[in-house]
């Protein structure tokens, strides 16, 4: 039986990963933060078969001591301070935990028999110099989020010269009804289903011209596990192809319920970056060829997805 460890377990990538090495005869052990709330929903229904230690990717200590006599296969590293917007207002924290965090579990699993994956993101690519994007493209962060990503990228692949068996999965956005509330696919779906059922007026919203590549994270997490399974480390992008703006995400959310989004939709300076992201579109070409790995889950498909899990929720409450 092997042995993974994933950071950012309780997320919604986390929780996906987690399903999958549990269903491959993993053995599953996950790192949370201490909270005075419980945060575990998203693993509520799997949590008697993981094993779960306390620690924190800012406090080197506690990640030696879950490594202390361990002997981990693999480790996946999704744990991080992940919303953009979010990291211009807290950036020395995001750094903390997305750059310097990455370091310290490096540092750990230094020395040992694991096979390491860092969640690398899109936001790398930032103000795009091609399109789309692919492993060779030049970075260019326009955020402190995709700054102190850049840091564990290349601290990675540092690692690997050394001879660590490390990845970057170069992520492009990936969403499912596990996603955060605060992030826009999940906050856009959210909404019209409660402006559905009578009980929201209007959205709040900022750059509705952004386009984005948005794939289904239970697909992207088996990218991740597919990186870990090759003979030799590499770094990947995983995306589908496709771009979408936000209008077009409003469009699919909101004709699917049969609702006109242009009068409930307000544009709000407040979300907006003060350095935007205007358009990601990846190319996967790499990973369909060496890992065998495809996206299923389409646009339109995801869409739907997303808003009948936020019927149901909001049927059962």
């Amino acid at each position: 039986m092997k042995k993974a460890l994933i950071t950012g377990i309780t997320g919604q990538s986390g929780s996906y990963l987690a399903e999958l090495l549990l269903e491959k005869g993993y053995e599953v052990h996950g790192i949370i933060r201490r909270s005075s709330s419980i945060n575990t929903g998203r693993i509520d229904h799997i949590f008697s078969q993981l094993h779960l230690h306390y620690g924190d990717l800012t406090d080197g200590r506690s990640l030696e001591n879950i490594f202390y006599g361990s002997d981990f296969d693999e480790v996946y590293n999704l744990g991080a301070q992940s919303h953009v917007r979010t990291s211009f207002d807290i950036p020395e924290y995001t750094s903390e935990v997305d750059a310097i965090g990455t370091l310290k579990l490096l540092n750990a699993v230094e020395g040992r028999d694991v096979k390491f994956y860092q969640a690398s993101s899109s936001e790398l690519f930032g103000k795009v110099l091609e399109t789309p994007q692919t492993e060779t493209t030049p970075f260019y962060p326009r955020s402190p989020y995709g700054i102190a990503k850049l840091f564990a990228y290349w601290s990675t692949v540092n690692y690997r010269e050394q001879g660590m068996f490390a990845c970057n999965g170069i992520l492009f956005n990936h969403e499912s009804p596990r996603r955060g509330e605060t992030f826009v696919t999940r906050k856009i779906v959210k909404a019209a289903v409660r402006i559905k059922a009578g009980l929201q007026d209007k959205l709040a919203l900022g750059n509705l011209d952004a386009r984005r590549d948005w794939g289904y994270a239970k697909d992207y997490v088996e990218a991740m596990w597919l990186m870990l399974q090759q003979d030799k480390p590499d770094d990947y992008v995983i995306a589908t192809g496709e771009t979408h703006s936000i209008r077009e995400f409003l469009d699919e959310t909101f004709n699917y319920l049969g609702l006109d989004w242009h009068d409930r939709v307000v544009v709000d300076s407040r979300y907006f970056r003060p350095t935007e992201v205007d358009l990601l579109l990846g190319d996967a070409s790499k990973a369909k060829r060496i890992l065998g790995w495809e996206p299923k889950v389409k646009f339109h498909e995801l869409v739907r997805l997303m808003v009948d899990a936020e019927l149901e929720s909001l049927c059962v409450k």
